[in-house]
């Protein structure tokens, strides 16, 4: 029997040149959350939102999916379907999709603005040649705030660029070669941390985990990187301590999202924003395919899903 999927493609044959031909018994339809709804949204099993849509736009009609078993995002990041997702239904991200790309522009984002790339780019205009003295990654102590899969692809980027140390932190302290402090050290490790790469998931305990005295804790000079969710951030006291000048921000996500125009965010000397796009690159699409192509797999022949994050069979199901 014909089971049904939505997948993000315009058309069935996209899909298939994307990801090979589907595997028995499932029957794709085509869902972009543009305003057109496959007429199967009654029988639907499984949904792969569209990647970059909202929440509230992809689960608009989740209440009329009679069949819905399962939900795949393309995003690493889920916290924003919660609400949204219906008691016995499966919620997968995409771990393992983004850590390449967002590692990738997190260092970019570090280099931007220590070595004032950043400035150079705005003096183009004007033909000014600025030159000045600026800060190197080799030999700052670096600090990664949520050493999951990203995290871990962060610190490896970041071997090449002769880093003076590297310390880690996640929900749970873990032993071994790489040791990770727990997130309770936090406080006790920041006034030592010259570049901080938050990339923690954004949960009740870790919204605004770095707010005031967490910022005030930083050195002098000290670099706040942001790959995470812009909530992770208390936005309020980060205008406050960057407004000083006395340490700096490179923000991929912010709070809120977009930031309005006349935030100002925008005009605080220090502050370098990038409009989340860590994981909009040419990376995202082989490692998407791969990983739905798995999940499809494991679907049509009633295997447990990878990257269950939230219903029946993740940690919190």
């Amino acid at each position: 029997m014909a089971r049904r999927i939505w997948l993000p493609y315009p058309d069935v044959a996209a899909a298939e040149t994307a990801l090979g031909p589907l595997p028995e018994p499932l029957v794709a339809d085509c869902f972009l959350a543009e305003g057109t709804w496959p007429d199967s949204i009654a029988e639907v099993e499984l949904v792969v939102a569209p990647y970059m849509h909202p929440a509230p736009v992809v689960m608009e009609r989740v209440g009329e999916m009679a069949s819905l078993r399962a939900v795949q995002l393309l995003s690493a990041g889920y916290d924003n379907f919660l609400p949204f997702l219906p008691d016995g239904v499966q919620l997968c991200n995409a771990s393992g999709v983004h850590d390449a790309s967002t590692a990738e522009l997190a260092v970019s984002l570090a280099l931007t603005s220590n070595r004032h790339l950043d400035t150079y780019a705005r003096n183009m205009p004007t033909g000014t040649w600025g030159n000045d003295f600026s800060t190197s990654l080799a030999d700052r102590r670096v600090l990664i705030v949520g050493y999951g899969r990203i995290g871990a692809a962060i610190e490896r980027r970041l071997a090449g660029f002769e880093v003076g140390s590297v310390t880690r932190i996640a929900r749970r302290e873990r032993g071994g070669d790489a040791p990770v402090h727990p997130i309770e050290h936090l406080p006790a490790l920041l006034p030592d941390a010259e570049v901080v790469f938050v990339i923690t998931p954004l949960t009740p305990a870790t919204e605004h985990l770095i707010g005031a005295a967490e910022l005030a804790a930083l050195p002098d000079g000290a670099l706040l990187v942001n790959v995470a969710r812009g909530r992770v951030v208390d936005t309020e006291a980060l205008v406050a301590e960057t407004g000083t000048g006395r340490i700096r921000a490179a923000l991929d996500v912010t709070d809120p999202e977009p930031l309005p125009a006349e935030h100002p965010l925008w005009r605080t000397q220090g502050v370098l924003i990038s409009p989340h796009v860590g994981g909009q690159s040419t990376a995202f699409y082989p490692r998407m395919q791969r990983l739905v192509r798995t999940q499809l797999e494991r679907f049509a022949h009633d295997e447990p899903l990878a990257n269950v994050v939230a219903g029946p069979g993740s940690s919190a199901g």
